[in-house]
């Protein structure tokens, strides 16, 4: 996968060694726990592709855009490939079939706002021209550079041809599990290098601060 304007010192996801070994859901889980800093989520920037090479084909990083819907800021090639065309910038959803999203969707809320490490079961069920399909998901919250959770590092791995594309997945089970965390840091002024990704189409801003809301004050006029 190309990415315009990249650091140098930034891995592509499609330049990982190809080949089943190292496509380990538990490999990504690893790494993301080593990240963690006193216990806390890891922050976005903080990802450097090197430390998961092996599993750059099928890692995910995930943009939270409202309450239980992502969408894909950089993904590997297997994400392309079962799709049959470039996802970054896509829904994270695009994967799932119409009648299980609801689930992703819940999910996801418990991604973010508990936050949670959540491991999808997925299968695709077979027809012709398209093999039946298993995969597998895990989806590690992240802090963006703002502080707030609202990031994920992900992977996803598939057992089976693709054959066809686009290939859906229904979800089988959803595995949640807390993460114990501190509250939000406070922004910082220079982010660190780290798994960069591209220049999205527009960016949230932090959340107002209750000094910042505006408000009415009554005034009082005996006169």
């Amino acid at each position: 996968m190309t990415e315009d304007n990249r650091p140098a010192d930034v891995v592509a996801l499609g330049a990982s060694a190809k080949g089943i070994q190292g496509k380990d859901i538990g490999a990504m889980r690893r790494y993301w726990q080593g990240m963690r800093k006193d216990g806390d989520v890891p922050r976005r920037s903080d990802i450097d592709p090197r430390g998961i090479e092996k599993l750059l084909e099928n890692a995910l990083i995930a943009e939270r855009i409202a309450p239980g819907l992502a969408r894909l800021r950089i993904a590997g090639q297997h994400l392309s490939d079962l799709m049959g065309m470039e996802v970054r910038g896509m829904p994270l959803s695009a994967f799932i079939a119409p009648d299980h999203r609801d689930r992703l969707s819940e999910a996801l809320i418990e991604l973010f706002e508990r936050p949670a490490v959540i491991t999808l079961h997925l299968s695709a069920p077979g027809c012709t021209g398209s093999p039946e399909m298993q995969a597998n998901l895990i989806l590690l919250p992240l802090r963006s550079d703002l502080g707030d959770v609202s990031r994920a590092l992900g992977c996803l791995v598939s057992r089976g041809g693709i054959g066809r594309t686009p290939r859906r997945f229904e979800i089988v089970k959803v595995s949640i599990e807390p993460v114990d965390s501190t509250v939000a840091a406070a922004p910082e002024t220079k982010s660190q290098p780290g798994f960069a990704d591209p220049n999205a189409p527009f960016e949230h801003g932090p959340p107002i601060l209750e000094s910042e809301r505006p408000y009415l004050r009554l005034v009082r006029d005996d006169t």
